[in-house]
């Protein structure tokens, strides 16, 4: 991937992004500016994965399903050169290890010093409600020692509403990020590791929670 590409690619996607839909941006002082984060968000819509690098001042790496680089025919080969150029991992959904090997390609981007945004209800909501949290997150942040970003979004399902390839033009986007949570508080004497990792990914859940709203799945 070309640096200068990836930054004329994000420069115009931010334009366009900020003069159609207004997307209200806050808590960007959360974020460091150098060093490991991870950016653990809700997930509403496909362009979610699109507005968040956008609005960070860091390039956000995302795991992407392989279909997107195996396309054919144009649209294929733009699909290809798109993910290709935004940074993304693509993983086979196909392979039993995915999971696994998501988090491990997670993992090297960190020990990079990066930025990697990561949603751990692992699939985007269908019904609009705050789903439980798996614990993979849990896991990078523990392995890599990186502090967790919490982020809000807020709206994106409007903009392409499950079902629909096309996005709309519509504004009320709200992207929150939260306080880091430091995965190094989060381990006490004795405690199984199953244990600290279910309770570290359930208060990332719980900030996300706080910021955005949403009701919470049973």
């Amino acid at each position: 991937m070309s640096a200068v590409t990836y930054r004329f690619l994000r420069l115009i996607l931010s334009l366009v992004a900020f003069v159609v839909l207004r997307p209200k941006v806050t808590g960007l002082h959360n974020i460091p500016r150098r060093g490991p984060v991870i950016l653990a968000s809700n997930h509403l819509s496909f362009i979610d994965s699109i507005i968040i690098p956008l609005v960070v001042p860091r390039h956000v790496t995302f795991i992407a399903k392989a279909e997107y680089w195996t396309g054919r025919g144009l649209k294929g080969r733009i699909s290809r050169w798109f993910f290709t150029t935004m940074g993304n991992i693509p993983v086979d959904r196909d392979d039993p290890r995915a999971g696994q090997r998501s988090l491990e390609d997670a993992l090297q981007v960190l020990r990079r010093g990066g930025a990697f945004g990561i949603y751990p209800e692992g699939t985007r909501s269908r019904d609009g409600k705050l789903h439980p949290g798996h614990t993979g997150v849990a896991w990078l942040a523990l392995a890599s020692h990186a502090p967790v970003v919490p982020v809000a979004l807020v709206g994106t399902d409007k903009v392409q509403p499950v079902g629909k390839r096309l996005p709309r033009p519509v504004r009320g986007i709200h992207v929150q990020f939260g306080a880091p949570i430091d995965p190094s508080r989060q381990i006490t004497a004795g405690a199984r590791p199953a244990q600290v990792r279910r309770e570290f990914t359930d208060q990332v859940m719980a900030s996300i929670h706080r910021m955005s709203g949403q009701e919470l799945a049973a």
